[in-house]
């Protein structure tokens, strides 16, 4: 915590424009579109309100561009996209070339308090309207279709006042993190809960986004870094194989960008090892689909999180997420085909699934583990009187530079060999294939009865649910393990005897096929264990209730029976002698015989997910 140093920055106070802020809004000024928001006049201490984007959307139609109608959010807000091209509008749904062209996709607003990303979003769309031959935007609407959600969270974005983020520098006022259904739409994007979710995939079914760039504000240290740039897949699962290069190149130049235009990026996301211990360092890991850049991963794009840093003045947090954006877009002129082309080639990687093997699990991998230099601020940790832990303070009138450590890669830890299909039994089929439908994933259902001679059931040993809600849901976690019926061939001398042992689907079973682009997304749904699944968020938590039982008095009378076969006298007097816990409690104890009753529930524990070796034929025509 020593080597204190001078750094140079671009910084801005909260009273005028930098001058280089200054000198960038000068370029993009003139021009047919020249809407001034209220973050321009009060020179980004302040963040207009929502009317401010209906404003704007009409001003793009007045010059020929679109501003598309997702939907409407819960509270009845209309949730806007800004579609920009070179292509006219009109011209738009006949067009072979809007149609092939690359589409880049922009998000502000997510998290509405961190909101810095609307108002740069408005600064980057004026700069690509207004642009003249020479500027780093020209040119990129001849290559690129750019589509702007300038406020995704827009029930959030209106519940607007001051200290709704304590922990971030401006803007005056600004609007709350989750939306009116208290979701935080950045961890809703494989279960798709909330409505806007739902339209907001369905955009990316309109326009498929070859990137994603999501814009948001970091909590918590105090540091000198002013943005950190975090670009998905960046390690390949086994899927991402096409995918992997571009998005190390696209992280490189936009790392190289920043610098040069005097920010200090960094490539990894600045959340301590341990919390609020700065001396903890940092590691890289693979992103959830839950977050918006690790969803983008599993649908097989290019996903990138933007991060300002909270402590930095609004107006500096506005010009870095600008910086950011230029150097996407620019770099889009050039790159923007092998983008597409990476993306095809992981659909097409993805589709040829079943039978190959996918890394589901992962962790930091201690092996990659070095030291790197953070800028950060002299600190202390002393004890706390208030909450018994230590209490880290920040001196920022004192720069050093951290040397703390980075784990720089992460290994698989759990891998599977990927199925043909799954399928879902109709208890459970219509929530689920809502899900499906929203991601763009196609399935069947079937409308007669089948057998297949392929089916893997799980069962759960254990199952942990959630003390408490964690995005609405009651999560579970599990333990247990597939099991497989199977055809088996007997052949003596004289003949050869096959006997088949079948599960019987039911009508109304969702059949759910690995092999297609979203492929890598099904499994991250369908298996118990991977980290987006829909077991995990509680989907199937009813399948963890008992719903009969024997009454105390009727276990009784059974227990007595039962105990006259010796087997289970064994089992029982052995479980008795050997476990303390089950031997003081009279319940577990009833319910050792229960288990082994012919009344007991078959299904119970058991998921309504099959897996299946092949797709079941014949199936009805794909629902979406």
């Amino acid at each position: 915590m020593s080597d204190v140093v001078a750094y140079p920055t671009r910084s801005a106070d909260n009273d005028a424009m930098s001058p280089v802020f200054l000198a960038f809004m000068s370029t993009i000024a003139a021009g047919a579109f020249d809407v001034t928001t209220v973050a321009e006049r009060s020179h980004f201490t302040s963040t207009g309100r929502l009317a401010e984007m209906a404003v704007l959307c009409e001003r793009l139609k007045g010059v020929g561009q679109g501003c598309d109608l997702m939907g409407t959010s819960p509270e009845g807000r209309p949730m806007q996209a800004w579609v920009l091209s070179s292509v006219p509008v009109a011209q738009r749904p006949t067009s072979a070339a809007f149609k092939a062209r690359p589409t880049v996709l922009l998000i502000g607003g997510i998290h509405a308090g961190e909101i810095d990303g609307k108002d740069a979003s408005v600064t980057v769309l004026k700069a690509l309207l207004n642009a003249t031959p020479g500027q780093d935007l020209a040119g990129v609407l001849d290559a690129v279709t750019v589509v702007i959600v300038p406020v995704y969270n827009v029930d959030g974005h209106e519940r607007f006042g001051a200290n709704h983020r304590p922990n971030q520098r401006g803007p005056a006022e600004m609007g709350w993190r989750v939306t009116s259904s208290n979701l935080n739409l950045n961890r809703d994007w494989t279960k798709a809960d909330a409505p806007e979710t739902r339209l907001m995939l369905g955009l990316m079914q309109r326009y498929d986004p070859v990137v994603v760039v999501d814009l948001h504000v970091t909590d918590g240290a105090k540091f000198r870094h002013d943005i950190a740039v975090m670009v998905e897949p960046w390690h390949d699962d086994g899927t991402d194989t096409p995918l992997i290069a571009p998005a190390h190149a696209l992280s490189t130049s936009l790392q190289t960008h920043l610098t040069s235009t005097g920010h200090r990026p960094l490539d990894f996301y600045p959340s301590f090892e341990v919390d609020d211990d700065p001396g903890s360092g940092f590691a890289r890991g693979v992103v959830p689909g839950r977050l918006s850049h690790g969803y983008a991963a599993r649908r097989g794009r290019i996903g990138v999180l933007v991060e300002t840093h909270s402590w930095v003045p609004y107006q500096q947090r506005v010009l870095a997420t600008v910086d950011a954006l230029v150097g996407v877009l620019t770099l889009a002129k050039t790159e923007a085909p092998r983008w597409r082309a990476a993306a095809d080639d992981s659909d097409r990687l993805r589709s040829a699934l079943p039978g190959k093997t996918v890394d589901v699990a992962f962790a930091s991998d201690p092996s990659t583990v070095g030291t790197i230099d953070f800028l950060g601020y002299a600190y202390t940790r002393t004890p706390s009187e208030v909450s018994g832990a230590l209490w880290t303070v920040y001196d920022e009138s004192s720069p050093a530079l951290w040397r703390v450590p980075l784990v720089q890669d992460v290994k698989a830890t759990w891998s599977l060999t990927a199925p043909a299909a799954y399928a879902v039994l109709p208890g459970f089929a219509a929530a689920v294939r809502e899900r499906l439908t929203a991601h763009g994933i196609a399935s069947t259902t079937l409308t007669t009865p089948l057998d297949v001679a392929d089916a893997a059931h799980f069962t759960a040993t254990t199952v942990t649910i959630g003390a408490r809600p964690y995005e609405g849901r009651q999560t579970a976690t599990v333990q247990g393990a597939w099991s497989t019926t199977t055809s088996k061939t007997t052949t003596t001398t004289t003949t050869t005897t096959t006997t088949t042992t079948t599960t019987t689907l039911p009508m109304g079973t969702l059949i759910v096929p690995v092999g297609q682009p979203r492929g890598r997304l099904v499994v991250e749904l369908m298996e118990p264990d991977a980290r987006e699944s829909l077991v995990g968020w509680g989907f199937f938590n009813a399948r963890f209730e008992q719903k009969e039982y024997l009454e105390p008095y009727v276990a009784e009378e059974v227990a007595r029976t039962m105990l006259q076969d010796p087997a289970v006298k064994a089992a029982f007097d052995a479980r008795v002698t050997s476990d303390e816990a089950f031997r003081k409690d009279p319940e577990a104890r009833l319910e050792f015989f229960y288990r082994r009753h012919p009344s007991f529930d078959a299904l119970y524990n058991v998921l309504p997910v099959l897996r299946l070796s092949t797709v079941p034929t014949p199936a009805a025509p794909p629902t979406r």
